[in-house]
């Protein structure tokens, strides 16, 4: 609605004209001191952490995937080899797969072990741990005794529950007769 609309419906309608009254006596008016006041801007506020740890749920994914936990936590002294490796099969390929999927996990070096390898003094941050006969300077040279681990990506999933079952990693199951 314009302006001039406006003004003439306030002239010529009382009851349209006592509603907008009303409401400008209720609006509070702004003091001088208010108007000259800067405008602050209010800061964003930050994303609220999760009250639960990225390894907890990495142990979830491994237990309700590969039911690893079960595994480790399970006495297995009375068990045979054999049964021990058909556990461990599934075990492997499962928790392989989710790890596989959330970190797409790669060599540090893709030599292969055994193989010599050439050393300079930027690829030993961190990426290169020497042993053996290490001296003071930087050798130029060795052995690959183990081609390490790095991953490429992270993609742990968001957890969504509540403090109360922050801890858990695989709740108690019951099964209903």
């Amino acid at each position: 609605m314009g302006r001039i609309a406006l003004a003439w419906r306030i002239l010529t309608n009382g009851a349209f004209a006592a509603k907008v009254t009303n409401l400008l006596e209720s609006v509070p008016t702004l003091t001088a001191s208010a108007e000259a006041s800067p405008v602050v801007p209010t800061r964003a506020l930050a994303p609220v952490k999760p009250v639960r740890s990225d390894a907890i749920s990495l142990l979830a994914t491994l237990q309700r995937e590969g039911r690893m936990i079960d595994f480790l936590k399970e006495p297995i002294e009375s068990y045979s080899d054999a049964q021990i490796g058909a556990a461990v099969r599934d075990i492997h390929r499962d928790c392989g797969a989710a790890l596989e999927r959330q970190f797409a996990i790669r060599p540090v070096l893709d030599q292969s072990e055994g193989s010599s390898v050439s050393l300079n003094s930027g690829s030993l941050s961190g990426r290169i741990k020497l042993s053996g006969k290490v001296g003071d300077g930087t050798p130029a040279s060795g052995i690959l005794a183990h081609h390490g681990w790095q991953s490429t990506k992270c993609e742990v999933p968001v957890w969504t529950g509540d403090a109360a079952t922050a801890s858990i990693i695989s709740p108690a199951e019951v099964e209903v007769r």
